[in-house]
C-alpha cells in the first residue's frame, strides 16, 4: 500500500482547485477555505501548507466581508514562480450585488514579495469601455505551460449569463487604466476573449454555443470544450483548439461599444473544431487535459451504460478511442501526471490511478461508502511522486474539509 497522510489539521475548509495547487518546488500547497465549494461568496481565505512542515499559513483574506461576498476560491500556483491566482468577488457584494459568475475577477498574491496582492485582469462596466478590459467575471484560471498567459472561463454581465466563453489574459506594461467607480477592477493584464459564441447554433455547423473548462496544449495553444448542435439539433460536446498570439490580441483587439452581443474576439484568432463524434464528451463537470507533447488530449466520455469513461483525442486528427471499461463511473474531473503517463480520478469514495500505457488501475486509498466523503479533483504534484486529495475530516465535533498526500514513490 502507498504512504498516506494528513497534512492539514486547522479547523477550516482546505478546498484544492482543479489545477496547480502545488508551488514550483513541492513545498507548499494552496487551497481556499471552503468547506462546501458552491461557496465561494463566502469564502474568506486563501491559504497554503507546507508539505514537509504541515505550517498553514494563511496568505490572503478578503476585506469587510458578508454573507454576499466579496468571495475568494479555486486558487493555482504559477509553475515557476511563487504567485498565486484565485478567483475574487467584487469587493462591494452586498445584498443587491452579490458575489456572482460575471461579477469576479482574478486575484494575485506574490508569496516572495510580502503577500502583496493585485488584480490580474481588468473590468470595465462603463462605456467607453477599456481596452484589454472585460466587462464581467473570469474564473478557473489555468496557467500556460510557461506562465507567460493565463486562460480562463468567462461569464458577460450585459448578454445572457449562461452563455459562456474562454478568454486568455497576459501582463502588459503599460495598462491601459479603468475608470475607479464601483464594479469596475484595475488590473495589471490585458485580456481578450478566443472563442465565439452565439446564442443558437445552426444544425450541423460548427457554431458554438458555450465554450467552457479548457487546457493548454502548448503556450500558445488553447484546447477547449465546445457545446454545439449536431444535425438533428442535439447539442453535442466537442474538442476545439485556437493558437494564441498576443501580438493578434494586441493588434485586432478594439473599444467595442455593443453591449448587446459579446466583445470582440480579435481578428486572426479562429477556433477550430478537432471532433467530430457521435456522442460527444461526457456531460459531467470536467477539465481537458493535454499530455506534455500537445499530441494527446483526455477527457471523459459516457460509455453505453451511460457511465463516465476515460478517452484519448489525438491532434490534429480528432480521433477518440475509449482508454477505460471500468465497471463503475468517474466520479470526478481528471488530472494527468507531469510525464502523461497516469491519471488520476475519484470514484466511489476513493482515489484511483490510471495507468495509460498498461491501462492497469490501482486503487490508492481504502474508504467505504459509509466514511465521510472524499471529495473534489485529485492534484499530482510538480514531479509526480505526490497526490493531493480533499477529504472530510472529523474533529471536535466538526467535519471539515482537510488536505491528504498519498505518495507514490
Amino acid at each position: 500500500m502507498y504512504k498516506i497522510e494528513t497534512l492539514t489539521q486547522s479547523d477550516r475548509g482546505h478546498t484544492l482547485h482543479h489545477n496547480s495547487v502545488f508551488n514550483f518546488n513541492n513545498e507548499w500547497i494552496v487551497f481556499d477555505a471552503r468547506n462546501d465549494d458552491t461557496k465561494i461568496g463566502e469564502c474568506t481565505e486563501i491559504g497554503t501548507v507546507n508539505v514537509n512542515s504541515k505550517e498553514e499559513r494563511i496568505i490572503y483574506q478578503t476585506m469587510n466581508p458578508n454573507q454576499y461576498g466579496p468571495g475568494v476560491g479555486a486558487a493555482s500556483f504559477h509553475p515557476h514562480e511563487n504567485r498565486v491566482i484565485f478567483i475574487h468577488g467584487l469587493p462591494e457584494a452586498n445584498a443587491e450585488k452579490p458575489y456572482a459568475m460575471t461579477r469576479r475577477f482574478g486575484m494575485m498574491v506574490d508569496l516572495d514579495h510580502n503577500n502583496s496582492a493585485y488584480p490580474a485582469d481588468s473590468r470595465d462596466i462603463q462605456k467607453p469601455f477599456t481596452k484589454g478590459s472585460l466587462r464581467g467575471g473570469t474564473h478557473s484560471h489555468c496557467w500556460s505551460p510557461n506562465g507567460e498567459m493565463l486562460s480562463f472561463t468567462y461569464n458577460d454581465q450585459f448578454i445572457d449569463p449562461d452563455l459562456r466563453t474562454v478568454g486568455v489574459m497576459f501582463q502588459k506594461s503599460p495598462v491601459e487604466k479603468v475608470e475607479p467607480i464601483p464594479g469596475n477592477i484595475q488590473g495589471i493584464y490585458f485580456s481578450s476573449l478566443v472563442a465565439r459564441v452565439v446564442p443558437k447554433a445552426i444544425p450541423g455547423s460548427d457554431q458554438i454555443v458555450k465554450a467552457f473548462d479548457e487546457c493548454w496544449l502548448k503556450d500558445d495553444v488553447l484546447a477547449f470544450q465546445g457545446n454545439t448542435l449536431n444535425k438533428e439539433g442535439k447539442q453535442i460536446t466537442e474538442i476545439y483548439t485556437v493558437g494564441i498570439s498576443s501580438d493578434l490580441l494586441l493588434k485586432g483587439s478594439f473599444i467595442d461599444e455593443n453591449i448587446s452581443d459579446y466583445p470582440i474576439v480579435p481578428q486572426g484568432i479562429e477556433a477550430v473544431r478537432i471532433t467530430r463524434s457521435e456522442k460527444g464528451l461526457s456531460n459531467f463537470r470536467h477539465w481537458l487535459r493535454a499530455s506534455p507533447d500537445g499530441r494527446t488530449i483526455y477527457a471523459l466520455a459516457k460509455d453505453n451504460q451511460d457511465k463516465n469513461q476515460i478517452i484519448q483525442c489525438e491532434i490534429p486528427s480528432g480521433k477518440l478511442t475509449y482508454l477505460s471499461d471500468f465497471d463503475f463511473s468517474v466520479a470526478s474531473a481528471i488530472n494527468l501526471d507531469p510525464k502523461g503517463e497516469r491519471i488520476t480520478f475519484i470514484a466511489n469514495n476513493n482515489v484511483y490511478l490510471f495507468h495509460l500505457k498498461q491501462a492497469k488501475l490501482d486503487k490508492l486509498t481504502d474508504f467505504n461508502e459509509e466514511d465521510l466523503p472524499v471529495q473534489g479533483i485529485p492534484n499530482f504534484s510538480r514531479d509526480g511522486s505526490i497526490i493531493a486529495f480533499n477529504k472530510f475530516v472529523a474533529n471536535n465535533g466538526q467535519q471539515n474539509l482537510q488536505i491528504k498526500l498519498i505518495y507514490l514513490k
